[in-house]
């Protein structure tokens, strides 16, 4: 009936009532906005009651969620944030950033896999509530990734979509950094992305499900992280930004759907200082690093690892339908000094 509905825009506002301001509807299809909501400070647009009585039935994962639920004609806001019947792999999902990410897309309504080398997910992973699944898989490991990955797929018979979160970090002066630990540092935060990354699309490909990736790189991938000699580390993390514009250039065009060629887009995601276990653990061992990191960004603290839910859950969604090639940098404006 939506598909059918003439719509149309009525630029006027009424006049003010005690509750706040309306916009005027002209005819059962036009658009209105919702009474605003002094408690809420929010202005909803919704859709009449006449073009949404048989929608109102199925309340989507996002729309349970929101505030004022009741005073709204329809359930249906924002859409495209909807991850409803689809299915993901996330790298490094036991615990930390990746964990917190996978629970995001949990609750747009996606069905979630964490990938991760411990054998046994730490306590966060259980107060999930049986919500992801977990694999134990290392990254570095293509044969096992490539089975897993696979398995996944042929279980729901699409994949779509990917959060690479995997990674390890060593802190050490460059003159000082053991030979050794370079390449496992890099096969690690370099080469777990991008097989994690071409097993997902091997299967996206294959069940003809076009999606999107999200590759977790840093900050420190763009710039010298004061006070944290990374050098391999951050190397490792600028090398998963090129990564992911190569990537997003190659498959931009590469599932073939029948009626055109569709995309497995591919971003970046760069985070600043987060309080991750990884993290504590730098603090543990250079006690004066945080308040370095904390007087360095222009809100004067540390994040919290929920407040990249929103730009994963952006990055992967139909929100970003046209965003394929790019990095997205969220570190309180450390990097923009």
């Amino acid at each position: 009936m939506l598909a059918r509905a003439r719509l149309q825009v009525f630029a006027r506002l009424a006049r003010p009532t005690n509750a706040g301001y309306q916009i005027a509807r002209l005819g059962p299809s036009a658009i209105h906005c919702s009474r605003y909501n002094p408690t809420s400070t929010r202005c909803l647009a919704t859709t009449s009651t006449e073009t949404t009585t048989s929608l109102a039935k199925y309340p989507t994962a996002i729309a349970q969620r929101l505030p004022d639920s009741e005073a709204q004609h329809s359930p249906h806001r924002l859409r495209e944030f909807e991850l409803n019947g689809r299915v993901y792999v996330v790298t490094g999902g036991a615990q930390g950033l990746g964990l917190t990410l996978a629970e995001a897309l949990v609750e747009a309504g996606g069905k979630v896999y964490c990938l991760d080398i411990q054998k046994e997910p730490t306590a966060p992973f259980y107060e999930t509530q049986g919500r992801v699944a977990d694999r134990h898989v290392d990254v570095q490991n293509a044969e096992q990734v490539d089975s897993v990955i696979a398995e996944i797929a042929a279980e729901h018979s699409r994949l779509d979509g990917l959060i690479a979160a995997a990674g390890i970090q060593y802190v050490k002066p460059a003159l000082e950094y053991p030979p050794d630990r370079i390449q496992h540092m890099m096969n690690t935060n370099f080469g777990g992305v991008f097989l994690s990354a071409v097993s997902c699309a091997r299967q996206m490909i294959k069940y003809k499900s076009p999606g999107a990736m999200v590759l977790v790189g840093s900050m420190s991938g763009l710039n010298a992280n004061k006070g944290f000699t990374s050098s391999v580390y951050n190397s490792s993390k600028a090398a998963v930004i090129q990564l992911g514009r190569n990537l997003a250039m190659e498959w931009g065009k590469v599932i073939d759907t029948g009626g055109g060629k569709r995309a497995i887009r591919v971003n970046v995601l760069c985070p600043g200082n987060i309080i991750t276990p990884m993290v504590l653990k730098n603090f543990e061992d250079d006690p004066g690093l945080r308040k370095i990191w904390e007087e360095n960004n222009m809100l004067g603290r540390i994040s919290e690892m929920k407040e990249y839910r929103g730009a994963a859950l952006f990055m992967l969604s139909d929100a970003s339908s046209f965003m394929t090639g790019s990095h997205i940098i969220i570190d309180g404006g450390y990097t923009a000094w």
